[in-house]
């Protein structure tokens, strides 16, 4: 529990974040379009006295009395939004408060987690400045733009200068509980070459038949090495394409699979074994978004669970895949209600949520 003139504080500081959240909900800020929003967030975090830094719409800032000699906690949550689906009845942008629940795009992702870390750097900043406590490591805060798409102008784009990151926590709506893994994703582009020929006569080589076999391939293959945490490899067809008309033998077949890699895979060491049991021609899109989890005897994998909280697998991706350093994604919210109409967070969620990041923090030694 935290003492009197602490909860008063953090009252506050929820209160903001609340106002915060509904005018960022009210600020389209799709997948490289997030630029107001990263105006909004920084001209907020002015007005506490912080000095931002600026990259694109990424916007940082680094706690107060930084000490060089203390390791970096990393404070980040994204501020781009999906599109709004065409199932909504409300307005997305209009951050509507109906009893507890705030409605509107982007609030449970991942608009109430980053709010939440918004308020609980600003809290432990305006204990550096008063001298009133010291915690055992900086705090970096980033509020990161492309999530949504995975681009390379997100997180990716500044990770150089935030400096060296013993560890981060990714706000992702997990209802507070602890994600300490989360899969990877690689999809692969297969293409079948055959040769043209007449349906009606024995002529051709049809690649359709030619890419039946490795599809088959993929669906039955089971990846050796299987995460104590993720399970195994999970490998799907999901696109698949040929022919121009129904005489012609198809000289060409092309399809795509999406991979979620597990922890004991690198996403390079998934190709490789690909390669070695396919015909067709493979093409990976990318390797960037590979899998992590956190040691189970992680200091705050410890502390969150005594504070009432479990683990589990995440089988979402997030910025975690972009981070080469250790990480958690903990935040408020439901990974449930993420990219679905009439998206919403609880009031109450945000308020425990900025409450739950600061226990988590007190006291912790990484």
């Amino acid at each position: 529990m935290v003492d009197t003139a602490t909860q008063t504080g953090l009252e506050t500081l929820t209160a903001e974040a609340i106002a915060l959240l509904k005018s960022l909900i009210q600020t389209p800020s799709f997948s490289r379009e997030e630029d107001k929003t990263a105006d909004l967030i920084g001209n907020y975090l002015k007005t506490k006295h912080i000095q931002i830094h600026r990259k694109g719409n990424n916007v940082w800032a680094f706690s107060a009395h930084f000490d060089p000699a203390k390791p970096v906690l990393l404070l980040n949550s994204h501020h781009d939004t999906v599109r709004p689906n065409q199932g909504y009845t409300r307005d997305p942008f209009a951050a509507t408060v109906v009893g507890d629940q705030l409605f509107g795009l982007g609030s449970n992702d991942a608009g109430g987690c980053l709010v939440s870390l918004i308020a609980t750097f600003i809290h432990y900043n305006e204990l550096a400045q008063q001298a009133a406590t010291a915690l055992a490591f900086n705090l970096v805060l980033a509020a990161t733009a492309e999530e949504e798409i995975s681009g390379p102008g997100g997180v990716e784009s500044i990770l150089a200068d935030l400096g060296r990151i013993e560890l981060a926590i990714v706000g992702e709506p997990t209802q507070t509980q602890l994600a300490v893994a989360e899969k990877g994703l690689m999809v692969i582009d297969c293409t079948a070459q055959g040769r043209a020929g007449h349906a009606a006569r024995n002529e051709g080589e049809n690649a359709i038949y030619k890419a039946l076999a490795d599809i088959e391939w993929f669906r039955h293959y089971q990846f050796p090495e299987v995460s104590d945490m993720l399970g195994p490899v999970k490998m799907t067809v999901t696109v698949i394409n040929a022919g121009s008309q129904h005489n012609v033998v198809p000289d060409t077949c092309t399809f795509a699979v999406d991979i979620r890699t597990t922890d004991v895979y690198r996403n390079a060491e998934v190709l490789d074994i690909i390669r070695q049991h396919v015909s067709c021609e493979v093409r990976e899109r990318s390797f960037r978004l590979n899998a992590s989890s956190i040691p189970s005897l992680h200091p705050i994998v410890l502390r969150g669970q005594a504070l009432g909280r479990t683990c589990y697998a995440s089988p979402t991706t997030s910025d975690q895949a972009l981070m080469p350093f250790t990480s958690i994604k903990i935040g408020p919210g439901d990974s449930a209600r993420s990219h679905t109409a009439d998206e919403y967070i609880y009031l109450s969620e945000i308020r425990q949520g900025i409450e739950f990041y600061v226990q988590l923090l007190d006291g912790l030694v990484i």
